[in-house]
């Protein structure tokens, strides 16, 4: 387990009163904490009254050029016309170090929530999409990670066989499903896909509504396959799925063409997705954030319960993936 799960402890106030300060900027007010589990995140006001966040990054998580990857990236949408919050140049630079913490400047934006159930903003995010693969196709990522079985299940795979956090009750039962589920996406996941740099968790909470939709924190960002982006997106039964799904691909398809066969790969993300979440919870557990958030952790039924769903969807991974309704 990381070591760098203890060293926010040191994260007083004063130290980033004065990382800002070294960067050219006098907060003018208090602190505000934005939620954010895996770096520090915090509103102020500078003496000019205008609003701005700070992001203190996860020592060890990343390294200095991945973040600086996803920076450029970020401005090399902003340049595109692509709305995104990217991080501000001070002093020429949009990456800082104090102390040994890693930080960027961001403008401070509001907007509405994403209603997911509303088909014109659905429509606009594929929009939106469309236009933000366009720019992520023109070159892939060097030091940011890959989609992949070995960062999404391998790894948290071996956390979770070596981890004390799962009651004995239930800890051979959910091995066990581990183990298949794992087994089973194996089989269905493939390489046979055109990947481009991505936002890489796009869930309807990192999407603002501002006339428009606003996409924020790509530190997730990765290569992958282009319907990473589009999956989370989808909810409800099957046949909604399908209806949002046209909406989606219709719109995005003014700007990228969509391969259809990446539909195959929606249920093998999600349950990547399933497996990584946790392992990613066990991993963090040190953190003083964590057990208050999420104290389910601690309960039989909750590992229970996770067995029943990892074994439904190895079900899933059999069935015919989602299919469009129509030629978008």
């Amino acid at each position: 387990m990381q070591s760098s799960v203890f060293n926010f402890q040191t994260l007083f106030p004063s130290l980033i009163l004065d990382a800002l300060f070294a960067v050219g900027i006098r907060v003018d007010s208090g602190l505000t904490a934005l939620n954010s589990y895996e770096n520090r995140v915090y509103q102020f006001m500078d003496e000019d009254r205008h609003r701005f966040v700070v992001k203190f990054y996860r020592p060890e998580r990343w390294t200095q050029a991945q973040i600086q990857e996803e920076h450029d990236f970020a401005l090399a949408l902003v340049d595109d016309e692509v709305t995104v919050v990217a991080p501000l140049k001070l002093n020429g630079q949009t990456l800082h170090c104090y102390e040994g913490f890693y930080f960027a400047v961001f403008p401070s934006v509001g907007g509405r929530q994403y209603e997911m159930d509303n088909d014109d903003q659905l429509e606009g995010v594929g929009r939106f999409l469309g236009r933000w693969h366009q720019t992520g196709q023109k070159a892939l990522f060097l030091a940011r990670p890959t989609i992949g079985v070995e960062e999404y299940l391998d790894k948290p795979y071996q956390l979770l066989t070596q981890t004390q956090r799962i009651p004995a009750v239930c800890r051979d039962s959910f091995l066990l499903s581990t183990q298949q589920l794992i087994e089973m996406v194996k089989r269905y996941w493939t390489l046979d896909a055109s990947f481009l740099r991505l936002h890489g968790d796009c869930h309807p909470g990192n999407i603002l509504w501002r006339d428009g939709p606003l996409f924020v924190d790509l530190d997730d960002a990765r290569n992958g396959p282009a319907v990473q982006d589009l999956w989370m997106l989808l909810h409800g039964e099957r046949q909604e799925q399908r209806i949002q799904l046209d909406i989606l691909l219709e719109a995005y398809s003014e700007f990228m063409t969509f391969q259809e066969k990446e539909l195959a790969l929606i249920e093998p993300l999600r349950a990547m997705r399933m497996v990584h979440y946790l392992a990613w919870i066990i991993r963090r557990w040190e953190d003083p954030a964590f057990p208050p958030s999420f104290p389910w952790i601690k309960d039989d039924d909750f590992w229970f319960r996770q067995t029943a769903i990892f074994t439904e969807q190895v079900k899933l991974l059999q069935e015919p993936p989602l299919q469009l309704l129509s030629m978008y």
